[in-house]
């Protein structure tokens, strides 16, 4: 046998080894025979760099140091899933769902993982990089990290596609949690607080050999990619573990919402004897196809839903009411609480809402109060312990000026929320649009944070988001912690955000009820921020989703001329406000005013290709047939409820090639 040879069959031979101990959980040699042969393999590639590979199972130990981790775009993203806590949440939500798709819907019931989300892209069987869930459309690059989780295959079995990606949770197993707070407790050091923070904490560690040392693990449930050829969820899962992958077993499929409920009260009693933390079920549609038509909202999957289990809660003292100003004017009171600890974290403060919260709980200061948190993240109040109020007490008055500036508050018909009118002269909603148009998802201006916009406005250098563009090194040099070297990449950012498309900048300008969807969908439709000053009202709820209030949002923050005069600025900056020549060339209007249902699978396109040109096109996509439905493009596999629904209503179903030829 070869050297290069003899590489090969330890690295194979070790991978095995692996995935039995740490996948499988059966172990056919002890660790010092494990040892041994990993010190074997050590010395034969340092002896011989030529046969280097960078997914090699001596690299698990880590050793790489990492000072900045590189944001990555998903190629999918990754969404957040809406929450329910009982069983009417869940029947309204086969309701809907049911209003949506044709034909017998079966679900997959899962554990939800308390850990980091992860995303991990496979090439030709073998890992590339793995990119933390981030806002869901980037995140941060940790590849040599998760490289050290012995549990995530660098090297895959089995019949695999040549490119796909893989979601899943890396988790801190309680055993490992424990033994690290026991270790930490024997130094003298502070014990962790919970397993979730602590596995999220460790992937940003600079030295890959510190994470190594941790015993993270990580368990994963979603593929994702092109013609895979997979049909249902739960076949996503046995795939995904004949690939090498750690995949719990305890999903099961459900025909029904009562089978889901006997598996969400099974895991709620059983949850406790698992080795990991779990917070709760999620229901996903089991049918892929079934999923596709479903399709999305703005910030989740209509085909899923996270069942959370009950929370926890504790009773604590409410020492104090005070009042925050958003970025729009919003006042938000917030209930300041004696220290509790609750699901691993200290809690001392906790949102209560509105006015109206305030008064239905009758929550008044030196209350005490019960404590959760909602999904184990927010804190809120859920009630009062009348028998425990002290003698005397008065009902809370809320308050009837902004505690910032002053101004009388405002309260307007349907609206649960007070606010604050002076959105020009009151310091938090200054400070706040600036800090929402430098955010991620907005303008995402590197070397500028929260903090330093307040800066810049508490020392008169900006009153608003134009300003930015003026502003020079030497006038941002002074600002406490800024040195020259961050100055200047402060203001390289800036004059870098100047590439950022349109929509984005629509999204960023702040306008109340206008979030990154319906900025991408006015953009679409009218291409440029002179044609939306323009619009009327009747123009601009023609756009899909665009309803009365949203329409009179925008009417209103263009009537302003301080808001029309910052845009000019803008212009003046550079600053993308109408859709670029490449973006123009993929857009046209021939399919203006139609309504398409997608179903199926295709050749040419893939699903999501097509629904593009559709919107590219002018055209809007639904999620259902109806008699406002233009046309239906069928694929094959197309559901034949769908097809019989479509020629009852007379709807004309066009294959592939006839839509593609309708585009040109």
């Amino acid at each position: 046998m070869t050297t290069e040879e003899k590489i090969k069959a330890l690295r194979d031979e070790l991978r095995e080894h692996n995935y039995k101990y740490y996948v499988l959980d059966a172990p056919t040699i002890s660790d010092y025979e494990f040892d041994v042969k990993l010190k074997e393999l050590q010395a034969l590639e340092v002896a011989h760099p030529e046969f280097s590979d960078a997914n090699s199972p001596s690299l698990r130990v880590g050793g790489q140091v990492t000072k900045n981790f590189e944001t990555r775009q998903h190629t999918y993203r990754m969404y957040s899933l809406d929450n329910s806590y009982s069983k009417d949440d869940l029947l309204d939500w086969e309701k809907r769902i049911k209003k949506l798709v044709d034909g017998e819907i079966h679900y997959t019931c899962e554990l939800k993982y308390d850990g980091a989300s992860i995303s991990l892209t496979y090439e030709n069987g073998e890992l590339i990089r793995a990119v933390t869930r981030g806002d869901g459309f980037q995140g941060d690059d940790i590849t040599t990290n998760v490289k050290t989780i012995r549990s995530v295959p660098l090297k895959l079995k089995g019949n695999y596609p040549p490119k796909f990606e893989i979601r899943g949770e890396i988790i801190l197993p309680l055993a490992g949690f424990n033994k690290m707070n026991e270790e930490r407790l024997e130094i003298g050091e502070e014990p962790y607080r919970n397993p979730r923070n602590t596995a999220s904490g460790s992937l940003k560690l600079q030295d890959s050999s510190e994470v190594a040392k941790r015993p993270l693990d990580c368990l994963l449930y979603s593929i994702k990619g092109e013609r895979l050829g997979i049909t249902t969820q739960i076949e996503n899962l046995e795939m995904a573990r004949s690939w090498g992958f750690k995949v719990p077993d305890a999903a099961k499929v459900a025909k029904n919402i009562e089978e889901v409920l006997d598996f969400i009260n099974y895991w709620d009693v059983h949850r406790h004897d698992l080795p990991y933390e779990t917070d709760g079920v999620v229901v996903k549609v089991n049918n892929l196809q079934q999923q596709e038509e479903l399709g999305y909202t703005a910030k989740a999957p209509r085909w899923a839903i996270a069942y959370k289990f009950k929370a926890e809660s504790a009773s604590t003292i409410l020492n104090e009411i005070t009042y925050q100003v958003g970025r729009t004017g919003a006042i938000t009171p917030v209930a300041n609480l004696e220290p509790v600890e609750l699901a691993g974290t200290i809690v001392k403060r906790a949102s209560l809402h509105n006015a109206d919260q305030i008064e239905k709980l009758d929550i008044r200061e030196g209350d005490t109060v019960y404590v959760e948190k909602g999904g184990e993240i927010i804190p809120k109040i859920t009630g009062v312990n009348l028998e425990q109020r002290p003698k005397g007490s008065q009902p809370t008055q809320y308050i009837t000026n902004c505690p910032e500036c002053d101004t009388t508050l405002i309260r307007q018909a349907g609206e649960a929320q007070h606010y604050c009118p002076n959105d020009k002269g009151c310091p938090p909603q200054i400070i706040g649009r600036i800090q929402h148009y430098i955010s991620r998802k907005a303008m995402d201006i590197e070397g500028l944070g929260g903090e330093t916009v307040a800066l810049l406005v508490e020392n008169g250098l900006i009153t608003n988001y134009a300003d930015l563009y003026e502003l020079s090194v030497e006038e941002v040099i002074p600002l406490e912690r800024m040195a020259e070297k961050s100055a200047d990449n402060l203001v390289q950012g800036i004059e870098r955000s100047k590439e950022i498309p349109f929509e984005r900048v629509l999204f960023a300008l702040g306008i109340r009820y206008v979030g990154e969807t319906v900025a991408k969908k006015l953009a679409r439709h009218f291409k440029s921020v002179d044609a939306l000053m323009l619009a009327s009202e009747e123009e601009l709820m023609i756009v899909d989703e665009i309803g009365d209030r949203i329409a009179q949002s925008v009417i209103e923050f263009f009537n302003s001329q301080e808001n029309r005069t910052i845009i000019d600025r803008l212009k003046v900056a550079g600053v993308q406000l109408k859709i670029s020549e490449e973006q123009l060339a993929n857009q046209t209007d021939v399919l203006q005013g139609k309504s398409f249902v997608v179903s199926g699978v295709f050749e040419k396109v893939t699903r999501t290709e097509l629904k593009e040109l559709i919107e590219n096109n002018g055209g809007k996509v639904s999620g259902s047939i109806s008699a406002r439905t233009s046309f239906v493009v069928a694929g094959e596999k197309m559901g034949p409820s769908k097809r019989t629904k479509a020629e009852g209503l007379g709807v004309p179903i066009i294959t592939e090639d006839e839509f593609l030829e309708m585009v040109g």
